[in-house]
């Protein structure tokens, strides 16, 4: 049974368990696009008071798939993401607030393409189960704030991502920023 508190600490994010999904217009926004990334892995630090947690997440930037090979290929191409250049796409939070409608949102820096922005998640469903917790958090992510400015028209500025974390509590030091 899932409980509303979980103990604070370093939880190690499980990468094969956890994911990110997106959805964006393409055609000038007559189409939805869906897709996913992976995670490459990361850190979630529970502190006392909540508000000192951070998170530090690393998804996999190469593994872009929408379903459709040849905008798949040309989203990870030097026109757009440039995944060869940039493999990894970076969250690193500096806090977590509690807004005014009582939603907890991790406030931090996306690095993605190279450049950093800053994002707000906002988290939609929180559980802990034993030493495993799972966060759902949802931000919209400006392509253009990362230097991704190609194919406008064609391809949505704006992206709404879902991240689904899955994390185990570990026990000791998880070194840095891994």
């Amino acid at each position: 049974m899932a409980t509303a508190t979980p103990k604070p600490g370093q939880y190690a994010i499980d990468a094969l368990r956890s994911e990110i999904t997106f959805t964006t217009k393409h055609m000038f926004g007559l189409g939805s696009v869906r897709g996913s990334f992976r995670m490459r892995g990361g850190t979630v630090s529970l502190a006392e008071p909540p508000t000192a947690s951070r998170v530090h997440a690393v998804a996999d930037a190469t593994s872009f798939d929408t379903g459709n090979k040849n905008r798949d290929r040309q989203v990870l191409s030097r026109t757009l993401l440039d995944t060869a250049t940039y493999p990894d796409i970076v969250f690193a939070s500096d806090g977590a607030e509690l807004d005014s409608a009582g939603a907890w949102t991790l406030r931090g820096q996306l690095t993605a393409h190279g450049v950093d922005a800053p994002l707000t998640f906002t988290v939609a469903k929180a559980e802990v189960h034993g030493d495993e917790i799972t966060v759902q958090a949802t931000a919209t992510v400006d392509r253009y704030a990362h230097g991704v400015t190609k194919l406008k028209g064609m391809a949505a500025r704006s992206l709404q991502l879902t991240a689904t974390i899955r994390a185990h509590r570990s026990n000791g030091s998880l070194g840095p920023q891994e």
